[in-house]
């Protein structure tokens, strides 16, 4: 210690500034989807009237993005102010808000690999909630169409959950020209068409069912995800695992940190107080 010159622990630069430009990417895209949320329920007069939005009887696709992108803002802020500032307090927070939510993954896929058949019947029910408040939200509609498009498949577990559905029902007092229809994204897709043909459906279910599907298709959501699901197995545990590693990764260079910084500031103390009693 001659010369009051002393060397201690370090701060790792590498670890600190990895996390801080990773977490600053993280903390702009999830202002950027909250933005987006926002930015959608302005459109659609949510704001306005802040009741609205539990009035909708399914599933407001805008809640994703506000959630997501609280979640990963909330995460990204504390893990760069936490490794710019040095402060252990929002890196721990970072560290145990990250495991937190690797343990609920964890045990949301265990619990679905266990419960098959109960995770089969919830999201039937929840289809079918979406399929009865298809007409009142347009994001809703846009996300309905694109399951059905993207995996070839029509309601729950067949065409005829669309009876749930006030305007597409078959009952004689339904008034709609979609009744005893199905919505166009039901429909197999003509290679030769350019233009989407979005009443294809009209009166199809009215038809009997050995002609319905030569017009729609006829298998369930439900089916079709769970074939898709075995189809893509690989990728999908594949995807699985990279972000649990992912946070695995992160949760132990936040704490890397931690101990760094909380070893730099015992090695000071340390230091001032053998100063102070040479200095006596």
């Amino acid at each position: 210690m001659s010369g009051n010159h002393y060397k201690g622990n370090e701060v790792s630069c590498c670890i600190k500034y990895f996390i801080f430009g990773f977490n600053i990417l993280f903390w702009l895209l999830g202002m950027a989807l909250v933005g987006i949320g926002l930015w959608a329920w302005s459109e659609k007069g949510v704001l306005s009237n802040i009741s609205s939005i539990t009035d909708l009887g399914g599933l407001d696709p805008v809640w994703l993005f506000m959630v997501v992108g609280g979640v990963m803002f909330i995460l990204g802020f504390a893990g760069c102010i936490g490794a710019l500032r040095e402060n252990t307090f929002l890196l721990k927070f970072f560290s145990v808000f990250l495991g937190i939510i690797f343990f609920l993954e964890l045990t949301t896929g265990v619990l679905a690999f266990v419960f098959k058949d109960w995770i089969k019947d919830q999201l039937n029910l929840f289809i079918n909630n979406n399929i009865r408040a298809y007409r009142d939200d347009i994001d809703l509609q846009n996300l309905i169409d694109f399951t059905q498009e993207y995996w070839e498949c029509c309601g729950a577990f067949g065409a005829d959950d669309w009876n749930l559905n006030i305007y597409f029902n078959c009952t004689d007092g339904n008034p709609s020209r979609e009744k005893c229809g199905v919505p166009f994204s039901c429909c197999t897709k003509d290679p030769a068409e350019d233009v989407i043909n979005t009443q294809c459906g009209y009166d199809i279910r009215a038809k009997p069912d050995s002609e319905q599907k030569d017009y729609i298709n006829v298998k369930g959501c439900v089916p079709q995800f769970e074939k898709w699901l075995q189809d893509n197995l690989t990728l999908v545990a594949g995807i699985f695992i990279g972000v649990a590693l992912l946070q695995i990764f992160g949760i132990c260079l936040a704490q890397n940190l931690v101990s760094d910084i909380e070893a730099v500031r015992a090695s000071c103390s340390i230091f001032e107080h053998c100063q102070g009693k040479l200095g006596g």
